[in-house]
């Protein structure tokens, strides 16, 4: 059995202070929905604030983004060795907007996603197609690529997480329709059945791109579909917490 989960990537969004004043807000906000992980993705400043506030609650702390070496000359880098003595559990591998706007390959997203399970890290390792792609029907070609790519003669691991994010639906208000979704979320679990085996049935499948308080039980009600990684729509408390309790069985 999969546990549902709900993760917020606030990308570059909210100051420390705008950070600490969510915490404060949230945990009354969502009541005492146990049965959905929810993970905060915040900015690398907010980290070690955050990992004290959590505490007491059962929010878990989320990273946006790591470097393969635990340490090194890599100027405005941050190390896996540096995210886990902040109590960071998953970290966002992968997201179309490091690939897009940094370059990141999918050897590099490869790297990274090896580096976080050796350091014991949970990786949500982000795939997904552009509009060109999707319209002439790439899409599973394109996800055939990079999850076979990123996960190339890794061991199998049920703590990893995918998260099928089109590139076209990532902050446009425009996402794939729930039958869509659940589509290529089933293509993505039959890919990792041949790449794992019947380690695929742990492995958790979200989707992203839009999600929003309406639209949420469109996607997290199918099959394959086992939770959302949400941008924009995360960032206030009211709408997280009605999403984390849509979720909620």
């Amino acid at each position: 059995m999969r546990d549902p989960m709900v993760i917020a990537n606030w990308k570059m969004y909210k100051t420390l202070s705008e950070a600490v004043e969510f915490f404060t807000h949230f945990p009354a906000e969502v009541g005492k929905v146990s049965d959905v992980e929810t993970v905060i993705c915040p900015p690398f400043i907010s980290l070690a604030d955050l990992s004290r506030l959590v505490k007491n609650t059962s929010l878990i702390l989320g990273a946006q983004n790591m470097h393969w070496e635990k340490e090194g000359a890599y100027t405005g880098e941050i190390s896996p060795l540096m995210l886990q003595e902040l109590g960071v559990k998953y970290v966002i591998i992968g997201h179309s907007e490091r690939r897009n706007f940094f370059g990141e390959s999918d050897r590099v997203v490869r790297k990274k996603v090896d580096a976080a399970f050796k350091s014991g890290l949970f990786p949500i390792l982000c795939i997904g197609e552009n509009w060109d792609q999707f319209n002439n029907g790439e899409t599973k070609k394109i996800l055939q690529e990079q999850l076979s790519l990123a996960l190339e003669q890794l061991s199998p691991n049920n703590k990893l997480v995918v998260a099928y994010e089109p590139v076209w639906a990532i902050g446009t208000g425009t996402p794939a329709t729930g039958e869509v979704a659940s589509g290529v979320a089933g293509y993505i679990r039959g890919l990792l059945r041949d790449l794992w085996g019947e380690v695929a049935e742990n492995v958790r499948i979200l989707y992203g791109g839009s999600v929003n308080p309406d639209n949420i039980l469109e996607f997290t009600g199918k099959p394959d579909i086992d939770g959302a990684l949400i941008g924009g729509s995360s960032l206030k408390e009211k709408f997280l917490a009605q999403m984390v309790r849509a979720v909620s069985k």
